[in-house]
C-alpha cells in the first residue's frame, strides 16, 4: 500500500470516528429521576429537562396525548420544556429526538411525593431495619402501580443538577424491589394506592443520624445567624475541603495512637487482645450477633474486644477465605490469627474482609473484633446468617453464637473522635445541594418527612430551623404552599418515673409548633415507639397516619386524621380544665378509664403527676400536692406513660401549657 493510500486511510478512519462521535454526543441526555417506570404528576405542566449538543432542536412526544413539544438546547447543551399530564392513567411513553431517539416506556401518571429526613424514614423494610412483619410485608409488596426512586446518599458544598439512583432510576414496586426501600415511605404509598387506586410515585431521599440544617439551602440558612459564617465559608473557600480533610487526617492519626497507649488490649503497639496464643478464659461471652446493650453492657459507650475460635477443615488450609460479621456499631478493627485484616467506620455498614490464604491453617484460629461505639447501641448486631466464614467453593463455618468479650474502656477514658467538618452528611447545606436540589422543579404532589432525633438538643432552635427548612423547600420548587406531613418523634429511652424536663420532649413541641405553617400535618407516634430502640418496628402505623392526613386533606376523604391537639386551659379552683381540637368522637383513656400521662404545676414550677378526668371533649387535671395549679404537661418526657387518643383512636400530641424556660433553650 504506497503513502498516500496509507494516508487517505487514515484520514477517512478519523472523519468515521468523528462522525461516530458526533452521533454519540447529539443523544439527548436526561437526569436519572427521568427514567422509564417513572410516575409524573397527574392534571399539571410537568417539567422535563435534560441536555443535548449546543443549539439543538430536542422534539418530544407523549403517548398519552399523542402531541409533540419542541425545545431548543443554549450554548450550554441545557433544555427544558414542560408538557401536560391528564388525570392519572397508563402505562405511556415519552421520546426525545435530536436526530436520535430516545424512548421511556411504562410512564404512569398519577401522584408524586418525596419522602426524607434521618433513619426512621430511611429504615428499610429488611437491612439493617428489619420492620415488623417484614418477611410477610415483602411477599406482599406486589403493586405494579407503586413506583420508588431509591436516591443514593450523596454530599456537596455546592448545588448538584443529577442525583445517582439504585437502579439506575424508577422501579416497579415488588418483592424484588422493595427489600431495601424506605418502609415509612412504601407504607404512606400503599395506604394512599389502596384507598384512591390512583399510580403513586414515591422518591425516597434521605441519611440516617442527619440534622435538618443538611437539608435547607444556603440562602435560606444564612438567615440564621448561627450558619452564615459556615456557609459563606463553604460558598468562598475553593480549599475549603482539601483542607479540612488534611487536618482531620492528623487528627484521626493522633487520635488512633492515642488509644492504641491507653487500650489495654495493646502493648507496645501490637494487638495482643488478638493474638492466637492469648488466654482468654476470664472473658466473658456474649451471643452474638446483638446490641451489647441487650447482652450485660447496659447504657455502655466505649472500647469492647471479642474473640472468636474457628475450627478450621484441612480442605480449607491455605486458601483465601470471605469472613463477614454483617453490620458492626459503631467503628471495627478485624484481625485473624493476630493480623488486621480490615476496618470499617459507620454503624450501618455491613463488614466482609477477606482473610489471606496465608493466615489460614487447619485445626484452631482465632477471629478478634475490637469494637468502638460512641453513643446509642454498640456491638455486632446484624442476622446471624450475616456471621460466617467462607471458603472459595461456598462452603460456610457459622459464627453466630458465643464470642468471648472483654470491656478495655469506657467512654470517658477515650479522647474525644476527630469530627471531619468538611466531610459527610452533618453539615450545612450538603445534602440539600446533593439529594434534593438536583430533583427540582421535577413536579410533585407533595412531602412527608420524618426527621428530629439529631436536633434534639437544639430543640428551641429548631422552632425556627424547621420552618424555615420547609419555606425553604416550597420556595425553591415553585409549587406554593405544597403540603408538607410531618412524624412527631417517638417515645424512646427509659420510661419516666417521675416528670422531668425532656429535650426529646421540647423537640416534639418545636414540631407541634410548625403546624402554624399552612398545609402542614403531624402524625404523633408517642405511643409506638420502643424503649430500647430509637428505631421502632411499627412502621406500617406511622405510615398509615400520614396517609391519613393526606386523604383528608388533599384527597378529600372524610376520615380523622389528627389524635387531640391541646387548644386552650382554663384554671378552676384547684383544678386546670384543658380544650382539644380533633376530638373525633369524643375523648378515651385508651386501655382502661384511668388517664395517664398528666402532670400540674404551681407557681414553684414543681410538677407532679396528676389526676386526669374526661368531661366530654375536655379534660380537668388536679393534684391533691398542688392547691393552687398554673401550668399542666401532658406526655412531656422521653418516654412517658400516656394514654389519650380520640374516638378514631389516634393519639393526643404531647404538650405543655407553660411557657417556661427549657432545658435547650439558647443551644446553638
Amino acid at each position: 500500500m504506497n503513502t498516500l493510500i496509507k494516508r487517505f486511510s487514515v484520514f477517512a478512519f478519523i472523519a468515521v470516528l468523528c462522525f461516530i462521535s458526533a452521533i454519540a454526543e447529539a443523544k439527548v441526555t436526561l437526569p436519572v429521576f427521568f427514567s422509564s417506570n417513572m410516575v409524573l404528576q397527574q392534571k399539571d405542566n410537568v417539567p422535563l429537562w435534560g441536555t443535548a449538543n449546543a443549539d439543538k432542536e430536542v422534539k418530544i412526544s407523549t403517548s398519552w396525548n399523542t402531541k409533540s413539544y419542541t425545545a431548543r438546547s443554549d450554548n450550554n447543551g441545557k433544555w427544558k420544556i414542560s408538557v401536560s399530564t391528564p388525570s392519572y392513567g397508563g402505562p405511556y411513553s415519552i421520546t426525545f429526538d435530536d436526530g436520535e431517539v430516545l424512548t421511556l416506556s411504562n410512564i404512569l401518571i398519577g401522584e408524586v411525593w418525596i419522602c426524607s429526613g434521618q433513619s426512621n424514614m430511611e429504615m428499610p423494610l429488611e437491612g439493617w431495619g428489619k420492620i415488623m412483619n417484614y418477611k410477610q410485608e415483602i411477599a406482599a409488596a406486589n403493586y405494579p402501580e407503586i413506583h420508588l426512586l431509591q436516591v443514593q446518599k450523596n454530599t456537596s458544598t455546592t448545588p448538584l443538577l443529577d442525583i445517582k439512583a439504585d437502579g439506575n432510576g424508577w422501579q416497579e414496586c415488588s418483592p424484588n424491589t422493595i427489600a431495601g426501600f424506605s418502609s415509612v415511605a412504601y407504607f404512606f404509598a400503599r395506604n394512599l394506592y389502596e384507598s384512591k387506586h390512583i399510580p403513586i410515585g414515591v422518591i425516597h431521599t434521605s441519611w440516617g443520624g442527619t440534622i435538618a440544617e443538611a437539608w435547607t439551602s444556603g440562602p435560606s440558612l444564612k438567615k440564621m445567624p448561627e450558619f452564615a459564617a459556615t456557609v459563606e465559608r463553604m460558598e468562598n473557600d475553593k480549599d475549603y475541603e482539601k483542607n479540612q480533610e488534611a487536618n482531620y487526617q492528623k487528627g484521626i492519626q493522633s487520635w488512633n495512637q492515642a488509644l492504641a497507649v491507653k487500650d489495654p488490649g495493646f502493648k507496645a503497639g501490637k494487638a495482643m487482645w488478638a493474638e492466637p496464643g492469648l488466654d482468654a478464659a476470664s472473658w466473658k461471652t456474649m451471643n452474638l450477633p446483638t446490641v451489647w446493650e441487650k447482652a450485660g453492657l447496659a447504657d455502655f459507650d466505649g472500647l469492647v474486644w471479642f474473640r472468636k475460635k474457628v475450627t478450621i477443615p484441612s480442605g480449607w488450609e491455605g486458601k483465601a477465605l470471605t469472613l463477614s460479621l454483617g453490620p458492626v456499631d459503631d467503628n471495627d478493627v478485624t484481625y485473624f490469627n493476630g493480623v488486621e485484616i480490615g476496618k470499617t467506620e459507620g454503624w450501618d455498614r455491613p463488614r466482609t474482609y477477606i482473610v489471606p490464604a496465608g493466615l489460614v491453617k487447619k485445626g484452631d484460629n482465632y477471629i478478634a473484633v475490637r469494637v468502638f461505639d460512641g453513643s446509642g447501641g454498640g456491638g455486632i448486631y446484624g442476622e446471624p446468617e450475616s456471621l460466617f466464614l467462607k471458603d472459595p467453593a461456598g462452603e460456610k463455618i457459622s459464627l453466630a453464637g458465643n464470642w468471648n468479650y472483654r470491656v478495655a474502656l469506657k467512654i470517658g477514658e477515650i479522647p474525644p473522635l476527630p469530627v471531619l467538618a468538611s466531610s459527610g452528611p452533618n453539615r450545612p447545606t450538603v445534602l440539600y445541594n446533593a439529594m434534593i436540589n438536583p430533583l427540582i422543579p421535577y413536579a410533585i404532589k407533595g412531602a412527608i418527612w420524618y426527621q428530629g432525633e439529631s436536633n434534639a438538643d437544639r430543640a428551641y432552635q429548631y422552632r425556627e430551623l424547621f420552618p424555615l427548612m420547609i419555606s425553604d423547600w416550597r420556595k425553591n420548587w415553585n409549587r406554593g404552599n405544597f403540603p408538607f406531613y410531618f412524624v412527631q418523634l417517638a417515645n424512646y429511652m427509659k420510661p419516666d418515673e417521675n416528670p422531668s424536663e425532656s429535650a426529646w420532649a421540647e423537640l416534639r413541641e418545636a414540631q407541634t409548633m410548625t403546624l402554624s405553617l399552612p398545609n402542614t400535618g403531624i402524625a404523633v407516634a408517642i405511643d409506638i415507639g420502643e424503649e430500647k430502640d430509637i428505631h421502632p418496628k411499627n412502621k406500617q402505623e406511622v405510615g398509615r397516619r400520614l396517609a391519613l392526613i393526606a386523604l383528608a386533606n388533599v384527597y378529600g376523604e372524610a376520615v380523622a386524621w389528627s389524635g387531640p391537639l391541646y387548644k386552650s386551659s382554663k384554671t378552676e379552683g384547684d383544678k386546670i380544665r384543658l380544650s382539644f381540637t380533633h376530638t373525633d368522637k369524643g375523648l378515651i383513656a385508651k386501655g382502661g378509664n384511668e388517664v395517664k400521662g398528666f402532670a400540674i404545676a404551681g407557681a414553684d414550677r414543681k410538677f407532679y403527676w396528676a389526676q386526669a378526668v374526661i368531661d366530654g371533649n375536655e379534660v380537668v387535671v388536679s393534684s391533691p400536692q398542688v392547691t393552687n395549679p398554673v401550668a399542666v404537661r401532658y406526655a412531656w418526657g422521653n418516654n412517658p406513660a400516656c394514654n389519650l387518643y380520640n374516638g378514631a383512636e389516634l393519639p393526643a400530641s404531647p404538650f405543655r401549657t407553660d411557657k417556661w424556660e427549657g432545658i435547650t433553650a439558647g443551644k446553638k
